[in-house]
């Protein structure tokens, strides 16, 4: 086996190792219950999970999905939050290789798969990890390659500011919320780690994809358009797809629409 090879396969088990952990982030999270303590526990039985019970993917297939002391099912989300992230990983570690991008970027995605599944069960985007993860992005720009702290502030204010005027304008329109504080900050997030130049790519590909599910969402199900559907999914999707795809879809945009030609 050639060393990237090796790296890349360390790099996929490396992700699902932190899924794991990025499951009790999701589930203790939004109850303000503390991360660490105590360890991870069947929620019925509150039995402890033994180390060879709590091994990515592969203990949940073994359990057949069941709880070893009480026979509980175990939701499909941990696997699933283990594969994601250990694919996430993996496909950054081919994008950027073993580089401080790559460690800053994995810690970014991170954050978007729990701020994910959360937002989806509970519709909270929590401030613990939006309000650090701006800190985060902010400081990590001293110390990465081809992005300044310039691009970084920019991001913060231009991701902040553009959904607040969104929300804003919305409210003084409508005399309602249409969109919470927590996608706010959730943007400006991604703004402090990816640049000023990724906003208007998250926000466009987030309200397109957004627009299109959640049309076919209200069309299926019949609703009058009073659907509650949380946004910070779509703004993460938005974000990892500017990470591997952005600069060439936004090329590939601009040749077609013939800007920047002549």
């Amino acid at each position: 086996m050639s060393p990237f090879l090796l790296f890349s396969v360390v790099a996929f088990i490396f992700g699902m190792v932190v899924g794991s952990f990025l499951n009790v982030c999701i589930c203790r999270i939004p109850k303000d219950e503390s991360i660490v303590s105590p360890p991870s526990h069947c929620p019925r039985c509150s039995s402890k999970i033994c180390w060879y019970d709590n091994i990515p993917v592969a203990s949940y297939l073994l359990l057949r999905g069941k709880c070893r002391g009480c026979g509980a099912r175990i939701s499909p989300q941990y696997p699933l939050v283990e594969l994601l992230n250990g694919t996430l990983t993996l496909l950054l570690f081919l994008r950027f290789g073993p580089t401080l991008a790559f460690a800053a970027l994995f810690l970014f995605c991170s954050a978007l798969v729990v701020i994910t599944f959360i937002d989806i069960e509970h519709q909270i985007i929590p401030d613990e990890i939006s309000l650090s993860g701006i800190v985060i992005g902010f400081v990590l720009s001293f110390f990465l390659k081809g992005h300044s702290w310039l691009n970084s502030l920019f991001g913060i204010l231009l991701g902040g500011g553009t959904l607040l005027l969104v929300a804003y304008t919305y409210q003084r329109l409508t005399g309602k919320d249409g969109m919470g504080g927590g996608d706010i900050k959730l943007l400006a997030m991604m703004g402090a780690f990816l640049g000023w130049k990724a906003v208007p790519f998250i926000i466009f590909a987030s309200s397109l994809v957004g627009s299109l599910i959640g049309i076919s969402l209200m069309l299926f199900q019949k609703k009058d358009g009073k659907l509650a559907i949380p946004f910070g999914p779509y703004l993460a999707f938005g974000a990892v797809l500017y990470i591997f795809y952005g600069k060439p879809l936004i090329r590939w945009y601009l040749g077609l629409s013939g800007f920047g030609q002549g």
